[in-house]
């Protein structure tokens, strides 16, 4: 279970990144786990706006009147493997709120919303799935996160639980990353390769060390501006492969292990992450991870 914990945050940061880097680029026009109208339905009193696709893994949303809703499939190697990840999920929602269980939404569902006193209201739905995890937060603004909002939300979930196989994940291969890719990084005996979606990959091993690739299409200028920005990791350019490429580590926030090279070609920026969970012999190592770079850099 502490691999599973591991994991999920490291899950948790790519979405991060992703929705980061992606918005800037362009808003998606559909999400392919609910349509526009399908939503409208399941939650008529919000008026949302799809404002990214996150590669087939997931969508995110804003209100109208404020507040924002995330949709997020999580495919698993097996359904052991998912069943494990569904208990972690419903222990740590469980430690922000009170869950009830939810009929209907595909083998099993938790759903619940925070207390009235609480400093970032919530409601939260999450739900199994055969090889899948469903999860759908919406963090409402200027109202309570209670059963009027909690019941229309269930009924999304019951939608996009029946679309969950549309998710463009896969397990075994990625068109970014391969095996060869983890050689000094992640243990190659335990290692899984799961494609996240179009333009992105993760391997992990099962200390859930990890490493991560995500390609977007973005402007030079805007991948220059990433370069020259200023942040909580040191910076270094790495001109042989090109003049927009640099790498960050040494982070005092964040996992201050992990190590990021950003290079960019042809109107697409691709980021390259390393991310151990505790101090590894290539923490912090632009130079090594240049290689994979290198790779990466050469099918852009």
């Amino acid at each position: 279970m502490r691999t599973l914990d591991r994991l999920l945050s490291c899950l948790a940061l790519f979405l991060a990144m992703a929705a980061v880097t992606a918005l800037p680029a362009r808003a998606a026009e559909t999400c392919p786990f609910i349509s526009a109208q399908e939503l409208a339905r399941a939650m008529p009193a919000l008026k949302w706006s799809l404002i990214s696709n996150q590669d087939g893994r997931g969508c995110i949303y804003q209100a109208g009147r404020g507040g924002t809703m995330m949709l997020t499939v999580f495919r698993n190697p097996d359904k052991d493997r998912a069943r494990e990840l569904y208990a972690t999920f419903v222990k740590t929602l469980g430690e922000r709120m009170k869950l009830s269980a939810v009929a209907g939404i595909g083998e099993e569902g938790q759903g619940g919303a925070t207390a009235a006193g609480a400093e970032r209201q919530e409601a939260s739905v999450v739900a199994l799935s055969g090889d899948y995890i469903l999860q759908i937060t919406v963090h409402p603004t200027g109202r309570r996160a209670d059963d009027a909002l909690l019941g229309p939300l269930t009924e999304a979930a019951r939608i996009a639980v029946g679309n969950v196989d549309k998710s463009s994940e896969r397990f075994g291969n990625c068109e970014w990353l391969t095996a060869a890719d983890a050689d000094g990084f992640l243990d190659t005996k335990t290692l899984t390769v799961q494609r996240t979606g179009a333009g992105s990959c993760m391997m992990f091993d099962r200390e859930a060390n990890t490493m991560i690739t995500a390609v977007i299409t973005t402007s030079r200028d805007t991948a220059v501006q990433m370069m020259k920005r200023a942040g909580p990791c040191k910076h270094v350019t790495i001109p042989e492969l090109g003049s927009e490429a640099f790498g960050e580590h040494s982070c005092t926030k964040g996992n201050g292990n992990a190590v990021t090279i950003y290079v960019w070609k042809n109107g697409k920026q691709a980021s390259i992450v390393f991310a151990p969970v505790k101090p590894h012999p290539q923490s912090g190592s632009v130079e090594r991870l240049k290689a994979v770079a290198g790779r990466v850099y050469g099918k852009l």
